[in-house]
């Protein structure tokens, strides 16, 4: 038994059963056994698996004092949970282990995370590594912490270090805040033990908010991509509309110069839950990206449940030819297919009620333009109507819109996306039981959100308003418990 978890072991027990009984308990993505989850961390194909650690709270439901939980998978499907991987057990990192990043250091699977100190509420945050030979049992180095303090007149904000290593040497990006402004370091290391501050290469000038979290910085067809989280952004008409946001600005790079040129700011995710997501190359080439399928304003009602938070599936990161960052589902989800429900087409007016319905879906439909001014599809509705999920294209504003109004416990809202392509929609929606991810147009446009219906709220309804709309093709597959082996269980063996 881990150590971190002995006092605690009999209490974490009863939630490990009572959350593998909670109606919301997500069928095919990750989460912790029990308790709290909030950001990925140290993704990395390592020896021929991918493992994904997390930020997570063992002792409750809510944040508190954050370990590294750990999982690994051959196939980005089906997932093992491993021991705890690093726990808050030195001074400089008692109060929490927090976010970071995982490399290959000539064999040696290395943890580089942000230890974080808060002694009456003086905060210190400071750059930290743990090391594995095997992938599962990390000892924390002697020379910890490798950076000891923040960017010259730079706050106590100083956390979540990405690393890489370009030309023999490591790097890493990481957030800090310096005059109530965030910015991002670069650092410059030959060793993974001492490292050199070579300066912000991304500033906010205020519109880029007080603090930029979880950056991570990668080469991806040429361009530079750098994904962060900045805090305190404001609200621009449909952007920016949850407490934090996660996105990227987009550019070139310049290793000898430590100079970062990018674009405008640009929201990876226009749903209600998506925060800190982190990337990773695999050993096919690809980029995938993970994201906390939460959000901090969240009310989260399945912490009644004795859990709380999850990560989304798995995304590849591509670009489209105009130049427009791309997020699709990874081909290996295809594995979670289990019965194909139907495939056909029509033309729908009004609404009409589908001849399937689940709580684990995998839905493609495609439209086609007609004279309606609004269509889309209902999901997790009741019998008696008064609950469903609704996504749908407003065909008046060009905009993709998620309304959860009706989405059951939590709160409600409505998220909308302006898309480009307005003649042919093609929604692909992953649906598991306390969460949507809808995916337009092949990853032009990602919407995360999570919901919470009735258990029995399972139905499927297609509409249009206004008009008629050409449904050309709709495809629905129930999909696979990768945590209850494809039965209807509801416990944890």
């Amino acid at each position: 038994m881990n150590k971190v978890l002995e006092q605690n072991h009999e209490l974490y027990g009863r939630d490990i059963e009572k959350a593998a009984n909670s109606s919301y308990r997500l069928g095919y993505h990750m989460m912790a056994p029990a308790r709290w989850i909030n950001d990925p961390n140290g993704l990395i194909h390592w020896n021929g698996e991918y493992h994904v650690f997390y930020q997570h709270h063992p002792f409750d439901v809510k944040p508190g004092s954050i370990h590294w939980g750990h999982m690994k998978s051959k196939d980005l499907v089906h997932w093992e949970h491993l021991p705890i991987a690093i726990a808050p057990d030195k001074a400089y990192d008692k109060s929490g282990c927090f976010s970071g990043s995982a490399v290959d250091n000539n064999g040696v699977l290395t943890l580089i995370y942000t230890g974080h100190v808060n002694d009456d509420g003086v905060i210190t945050e400071t750059q930290c590594i743990a090391e594995s030979k095997d992938g599962i049992h990390f000892t924390k180095h002697q020379q910890n912490p490798v950076i000891a303090i923040p960017p010259k007149g730079a706050s106590h904000d100083f956390r979540d270090p990405k690393v890489w290593k370009y030309r023999g040497k490591w790097y890493m990006v990481v957030g800090s805040q310096k005059n109530k402004l965030g910015n991002i370091h670069l650092y410059e290391s030959d060793d993974l033990l001492s490292w050199r501050d070579r300066g912000a290469i991304v500033k906010s000038d205020g519109r880029l908010g007080y603090m930029l979290e979880c950056p991570d910085f990668f080469e991806l067809e040429g361009r530079h991509v750098m994904v962060f989280s900045p805090q305190g952004m404001e609200p621009e008409g449909d952007h920016h509309q949850n407490l934090y946001q996660t996105g990227t600005l987009i550019g070139n790079f310049g290793y000898e110069s430590a100079h970062f040129n990018y674009g405008e700011f640009t929201e990876l995710d226009r749903g209600f839950d998506f925060y800190a997501a982190q990337t990773f190359k695999d050993d096919k080439g690809r980029r995938i990206l993970y994201g906390w399928m939460n959000m901090w304003e969240a009310e989260m009602p399945e912490q009644a449940h004795g859990w709380a938070g999850a990560l989304t599936i798995p995304r590849e990161l591509t670009f489209h030819s105009s130049g427009q960052l791309l997020m699709k589902p990874v081909e290996e989800l295809q594995m979670l297919r289990h019965e194909k429900l139907m495939a056909e087409s029509m033309i729908v007016s009004g609404v009409k009620k589908l001849n399937f319905a689940g709580d684990r879906l995998e839905i493609i439909a495609e439209f086609a333009k007609k004279t309606a001014s609004s269509f889309g599809l209902n999901v997790r509705c009741s019998e008696d109507g008064q609950e469903k999920t609704v996504l749908r294209f407003d065909a008046t504003e060009g905009k993709i819109v998620v309304d959860r109004n009706q989405a059951g416990e939590g709160e409600g809202g409505i998220r909308k996306a302006k898309i480009s392509s307005l003649d042919t929609i093609k929604l692909q929606i992953f649906i598991d039981r306390s969460s949507v991810e809808l995916f337009v147009n092949d990853g032009e446009t990602v919407m995360t959100s999570r919901i919470y219906p009735k258990a029995g709220s399972n139905g499927v309804e297609v509409f249009a308003e206004g008009g008629e709309v050409d449904l050309l093709s709709l495809q629905a597959w129930s999909l696979k418990d990768i945590w209850n082996s494809l039965s209807e269980k509801t416990t944890i063996e």
